[in-house]
């Protein structure tokens, strides 16, 4: 490769809107605007400067609302793969300034049930009766079962996340702690081996990110974050058909389903020629504990079965040599409906390398990998950031 197909991009503004159970007074769409406008703002621009937008409800009325039309938009969801869209977009001459937002209110109404952005038609009629925990619990109990990966090491994992969440003034759950292994073992089963505090919770809240062209980003109010590389694997149609870590790929035995995200993993190093050894931080997406056990593993920071170890000694914490998930992710930050909260990896990487987390910050952070969804969904998306210029 002569020259990296996305150097031409940059992230340069960001914000999370306020982030809370139940915002009673807000809806999706005027989420998703406040979140755009404070990221519009936070890059130094104007809705004016907007020549792109991704993203659907706020995202769209953005461009209305602002009179900034004709533009170039796109329909994605939101996530790495939208980052990584707008980047291409810039890059390819479709727009100069990119815009994606997203956010979730009023969703999320039966408090006793799982989400409905993870609940199929079919949950309670189709013989197999799935729902999101129980289908994160089958890959999870699989490699147990194989590995011998153990309770402890799946609770130091979520321990860890929600005490990021715990000092974060920004988290829905900040306070709720701190927590030790022990704590998240003793809360009530939910789905074997998963305890409650191994889940992700539910909440309403919006964010929002702009990428510009690299030669006016540096002259912008932040530091510009760069696209070092990026990809995304997917086995199938999210929470319709029930996983199977052993599910076939395209021939290769290392690229079934259980490792969903290594071959994007292989994929993103190489378009920047780093590796795991380079990495300062990982914001990995954390919808169940055993998902950050099974990512190091499939994105080659540890070998197979090796992961349930890799996360115990600290490694994972603040300190540690690879501190992942530091703002209590969707345990303990916020998990908002499905655009939003694929958005927010991405968002805390560049927070990171900007230097300007409010806690958790890893000092002197200059590479970033995010990851969003997981096996139990059938996809894996990851991307890797960082403060130089490919």
């Amino acid at each position: 490769m002569t020259s990296h197909p996305l150097r031409d991009a940059a992230i340069v503004g960001v914000c999370n809107s306020r982030q809370a159970r139940l915002l009673e007074e807000d809806n999706s769409e005027t989420i998703a605007l406040r979140a755009a406008l404070g990221a519009v703002a936070d890059a130094g621009l104007t809705p004016r400067d907007i020549d792109g937008v991704i993203g659907t409800g706020g995202a769209t009325d953005f461009i209305y609302q602002n009179r900034i039309g004709p533009v170039w938009r796109s329909m994605s969801g939101a996530g790495i793969p939208a980052v990584l869209e707008a980047a291409s977009a810039i890059a390819a001459g479709f727009a100069t300034t990119v815009l994606i937002a997203a956010g979730t209110a009023g969703a999320y109404t039966e408090r006793a049930a799982t989400a409905p952005w993870t609940r199929p038609s079919h949950e309670f009629v189709a013989a197999f009766g799935m729902f999101t925990a129980a289908e994160f619990a089958l890959v999870a109990r699989r490699h147990m079962e194989v590995y011998g990966t153990t309770t402890e090491s799946l609770a130091t994992v979520a321990a860890t996340i929600r005490n990021n969440g715990h000092v974060n003034p920004e988290a829905v759950y900040h306070g709720r702690g701190p927590f030790t292994p022990q704590d998240i073992l003793d809360s009530r089963m939910i789905a074997d081996p998963f305890h409650l505090l191994d889940c992700a919770m539910t909440s309403e809240g919006g964010c929002a990110l702009v990428l510009a062209r690299a030669e006016v980003a540096g002259d912008l109010a932040n530091p510009p974050v760069f696209v070092l590389g990026g990809s995304t694997d997917h086995y199938g149609p999210a929470y319709k058909n029930p996983p199977s870590f052993d599910l076939p790929g395209r021939g290769d035995p290392r690229l079934v389903n259980g490792w969903a995200g290594r071959a994007a993993a292989q994929r993103s190093f190489a378009m920047c020629g780093l590796g795991p050894a380079d990495v300062d931080v990982c914001e990995f997406y954390d919808p169940f504990s055993f998902e950050i056990i099974r990512q190091f593993e499939a994105f080659g920071f540890c070998a197979e079965g090796e992961g349930g170890e890799f996360v115990l000694g600290g490694t994972i914490g603040e300190g540690g040599r690879y501190p992942v998930t530091t703002d209590g992710g969707l345990m303990s930050f916020s998990h908002a409906g499905a655009q939003a909260q694929m958005l927010q990896r991405p968002l805390r990487a560049v927070q990171q390398l900007r230097g300007e987390c409010p806690t958790r910050q890893v000092e002197g952070a200059e590479v970033a990998m995010c990851s969003g969804g997981g096996a139990g969904a059938l996809f894996t998306d990851v991307m890797i950031l960082g403060t130089e210029r490919p």
